[in-house]
């Protein structure tokens, strides 16, 4: 069963059997996601899921923690990607005209840590409010969060995607960071808010200041987020475009293991918990 959360024209739908996702957002009169029956139903293929206990790719789904190489079930040919909890059921246990909550226990054969997570929904006119809080509940893990959204396209018009970030960064074949960047030039400078057109990005924009933008030609939507987020991840298939808040860098454990600094990544120590905030504003244009 699906959750409708209402808060004046306003309405998003959490479906917490798909991953406890936004499975729908109506903004300003019309639908600004990719819905199940708009994609090819593959669960990291619509709607806005959090990705959680780590956000985009893990190469060879390994984990070197505590002096250990934990490994996690591969999900992308021979890597793992966005975490274990976009595919599995949550609990509610809130529920309200314009909120819910969400909770989900880490499954431990899909992650060796102990851990809960619970997401926090909150509509209100204009604006949709998303928080994660994860705890480590009998051993220390390493951590990183993030949202997936999937904006639908116009009918008619594009989109215009704004991300303030000055660098991006340098990626293998598999598109597994290798810990350098570089600076924003081209197509990948997102600065002015361009029209997408046929960029096909798929890029890890580091240091980015709060709001990136997705404007349609009817409304402009501010993806917000405060720290610890600052990395931004933009996805522009022919038919969307994913502007992904992250608390991390994509396979940030194993950068820090391996020496690289300012990857993000969080060591929650046993019995801690952190939460971690986005926020989607809109407006008529």
């Amino acid at each position: 069963m699906t959750l409708t959360l209402t808060a004046g024209t306003d309405s998003v739908v959490v479906d917490p059997q798909a991953g406890g996702r936004i499975a729908s957002l109506v903004a300003g009169g019309a639908e600004r996601l990719v819905t199940r029956d708009r994609s090819d139903g593959g669960p990291t293929m619509w709607g806005c899921f959090l990705m959680v206990p780590f956000a985009g790719r893990l190469a060879r789904g390994e984990v070197p923690w505590d002096g250990k190489v934990e490994r996690v079930p591969t999900n992308l040919g021979p890597h793992a990607i966005h975490g274990c909890g976009f595919d599995e059921a949550w609990e509610v246990v809130r529920a309200g005209d314009d909120r819910c909550t969400l909770t989900l226990a880490l499954p431990t054969e899909r992650w060796p840590f102990a851990g809960r997570a619970s997401h926090h929904v909150h509509l209100s006119p204009g604006r949709l409010g998303l928080t994660a809080e994860v705890q480590a509940t009998s051993a220390s893990m390493p951590l990183s969060v993030g949202w997936h959204p999937w904006f639908r396209r116009p009918d008619r018009g594009d989109l215009r995607v704004r991300v303030q970030a000055p660098a991006t960064l340098v990626t293998d074949r598999d598109l597994i960071p290798t810990g350098d960047t570089r600076p924003v030039e081209g197509d990948t400078d997102l600065r002015s808010g361009p029209v997408l057109g046929q960029r096909r990005l798929d890029h890890v924009y580091v240091e980015a200041a709060s709001p990136a933008v997705v404007a349609w030609p009817d409304l402009e939507l501010h993806v917000g987020f405060a720290l610890p987020v600052t990395t931004v991840v933009v996805y522009t298939p022919p038919g969307a475009a994913c502007v992904e808040p992250q608390s991390a860098w994509p396979n940030a454990v194993q950068l820090e293991a391996r020496g690289v600094t300012g990857t993000g990544l969080i060591a929650l120590a046993p019995g801690a918990s952190v939460k971690i905030s986005t926020w989607f504003a809109w407006r008529s244009r």
